[in-house]
C-alpha cells in the first residue's frame, strides 16, 4: 500500500514537471499560468502546492531535472575524450554549447537566476566544482597540469564557464557568442598546462 502511494506521488510529481517544463520553456516563467500548466497536467493548483510549494518550487525542480540530464550528456561526451586532459576539455566545451539550446537558456539561464537567486549557491553546482575538483587533481597526479590549489582552480573554472554560458544565453547572437567563449577557454585553459610553465 506504501509502494503505492510512492509511485502515485512520484506520478504526480512528474506530471506537474513535465507541464511546467514545456510551459516555462515556451512561455518563460513569469507568463507560465498555474492554471494553465496544472489543467495541462490533469491535476490541481492544489496539488501543485502540496508537491513543490508554489510555482518557484516548481521552477527549482524542472531545473533539478534538466541539470541531471545535463550531467548525464556532459559524463557521456567525457567518457569518449581519449585522455584526462581531453576529457575536461571537451566537457567543458560542450557545456559551454548547451548555453545555445533554447530550453536550457531560458529556463537554466534566464528564468533560473532571476527567479531563485544566486546559481553558485544552487544544490547541484557544489557537485559540478567537485568533479572539476577531481579532473584537476587528476590532471596533476599525471603531470599534465602545474600544481595549483585544485578547489580555488575548481571554483574558478566554473565560475567562468557559468558566467561565459550567462553571457552566451543572452547574447544577440548565442551561436557567435559561444564560438568566442570557447576560443577564450582554450587559451584559458592552456594556461594550466605544464608544459607552459617557463
Amino acid at each position: 500500500m506504501a509502494q503505492r502511494r510512492e509511485d502515485m506521488i512520484a506520478e504526480t510529481q512528474a506530471k506537474l514537471i513535465k507541464s511546467a517544463r514545456e510551459s516555462f520553456a515556451q512561455h518563460g516563467f513569469a507568463e507560465s499560468c498555474m492554471d494553465d500548466l496544472t489543467a495541462e497536467a490533469g491535476l490541481t493548483r492544489g496539488a501543485l502546492y502540496h508537491h513543490f510549494g508554489g510555482k518557484k518550487g516548481l521552477l527549482k525542480a524542472v531545473i533539478q531535472q534538466i541539470e541531471e540530464e545535463m550531467t548525464t550528456r556532459l559524463s557521456a561526451i567525457k567518457s569518449q575524450g581519449p585522455t584526462t586532459w581531453d576529457a575536461f576539455i571537451n566537457g567543458s566545451i560542450a557545456y559551454l554549447n548547451m548555453a545555445c539550446e533554447p530550453e536550457i537558456q531560458r529556463i537554466t539561464l534566464l528564468d533560473g537566476p532571476a527567479v531563485l537567486g544566486d546559481p553558485s549557491q544552487w544544490p547541484r553546482k557544489n557537485c559540478c566544482i567537485r568533479n572539476t575538483q577531481l579532473s584537476i587533481e587528476k590532471l596533476m597526479e599525471e603531470g599534465v597540469l602545474r600544481e595549483v590549489d585544485s578547489l580555488a582552480m575548481a571554483r574558478l573554472i566554473n565560475g567562468a564557464l557559468f558566467g561565459a554560458s550567462l553571457w552566451i544565453a543572452n547574447a544577440e547572437d548565442p551561436h557567435a557568442a559561444s564560438i568566442k567563449a570557447v576560443d577564450a577557454f582554450l587559451t584559458l585553459a592552456s594556461g594550466l598546462l605544464k608544459s607552459n610553465t617557463a
